[in-house]
């Protein structure tokens, strides 16, 4: 997670894991333009690889993801449009940040998961929390809406009272908590964080991929809640279309770091 390469999206492949690492650490890992047009490349690539079998998702240091960039939504809104919050699909034209997945993805969360952080999250087909992972649903703070499924995966995730709470007060969870109500596999110290993630993938590496790939894709047959998505989708598209502006946004941005820096 120390990578001091330029690139705002790493990828590395070892022992048929891929590791895709967020990497804007000056910006908490914030999802500009760029970083929501390399992702799903990185994604596809590793999904396309017979060298791989397992993708971890993961930040440098010091955030996993603080979610939109807001400068760039306060001056232009340009990041929105590949995040579902217009309510339209994903450049793959599938719900949700990641393109259409085969293989299992891990997600190694560092630090802060916030908002489209937090969504890249609940995507994972499960978490690794450092002790240093805070969550928290601030779509409400900024005034953009969730499109990557956020309304239908915390619920499953930690309850459908709990999800409420954290979206309408968008007060952060932290590891400990998370670990307590489900949202968290695992939490463990920070140095450890990758080296556990990375034994995880080891073991399913070790197992018939095959076998992997289709339990996978029951599971997401099973849980996947169409219609919930769709809502969401709905949603979205109109508050786009009749509340959002990145005026407000920007006329907001301040306040919404202070606190987020207070939690």
């Amino acid at each position: 997670m120390s990578d001091t390469s330029s690139a705002p999206v790493l990828y590395d492949v070892s022992e048929r894991i891929a590791t895709v690492t967020l990497n804007r650490p000056e910006a908490r890992n914030a999802l500009s333009s760029e970083v929501l047009r390399l992702l799903p490349q990185h994604l596809r690539a590793a999904d396309a690889d017979d060298e791989v079998d397992v993708v971890i998702l993961t930040g440098t240091d010091p955030a996993f993801c603080a979610g939109l960039d807001l400068k760039e939504l306060g001056s232009s809104g340009g990041n929105l449009g590949a995040t579902g919050a217009d309510g339209k699909p994903n450049r793959d034209g599938v719900r949700g940040p990641f393109p259409t997945m085969t293989k299992p993805v891990i997600g190694a969360v560092n630090g802060v998961a916030i908002t489209g952080g937090f969504e890249l999250a609940l995507n994972c087909d499960f978490l690794v929390a450092s002790e240093f992972a805070k969550f928290g649903d601030t779509h409400s703070r900024v005034g953009v809406m969730p499109g990557w499924g956020l309304t239908v995966l915390l619920p499953q995730a930690i309850g459908v009272r709990r999800a409420r709470e954290m979206s309408f007060t968008g007060n952060f969870m932290l590891a400990d908590e998370a670990l307590q109500f489900g949202l968290v596999n695992h939490v463990v110290s920070h140095v450890d964080l990758l080296p556990f993630t990375r034994q995880l993938a080891r073991d399913i590496v070790g197992n018939d991929q095959p076998g992997v790939r289709q339990i996978r894709a029951t599971y997401a047959e099973i849980t996947g809640d169409v219609p919930g998505w769709q809502i969401e989708a709905t949603n979205a598209g109109r508050w786009q279309r009749e509340q959002f502006s990145p005026e407000k946004v920007e006329a907001r941005r301040l306040a919404i770091q202070q606190r987020g820096r207070q939690q």
